[in-house]
């Protein structure tokens, strides 16, 4: 397991996603290439699988949904995120606890 790169923008940070769609459970399962892992539930049709995405990520960086954004890979399994209002060291703590 690598590390997570975050990079800081425009008020708060980008970071790689990897999502794994039709899961058993929604869960982070690490990073792999610098990139985070993420099973969701959802199926990736009509963006549902966008939408679960967005929905766990505040869940877990405990943000508001308006605070995070899929900046690219709409129809990719591997997405760019945008969170807002949060700097990358307070996303990594968040994310490990």
């Amino acid at each position: 397991m690598g590390e997570l790169k975050i990079l800081s923008a425009r008020g708060g940070v980008t970071f790689g996603v990897r999502v794994i769609p039709r899961a058993k459970k929604n869960e982070i399962v690490g990073v792999q290439e610098g990139e985070l892992r993420i099973r969701l539930t959802a199926p990736p049709v009509e963006g549902a699988a966008n939408k679960a995405l967005v929905d766990f990520l505040a869940q877990e960086l405990d943000v508001r949904r308006r605070q995070v954004e899929i900046i690219s890979g709409m129809k990719s399994r591997s997405k760019v995120v945008r969170i807002s209002d949060i700097s990358p060291a307070e996303v990594r703590r968040r994310l490990a606890s």
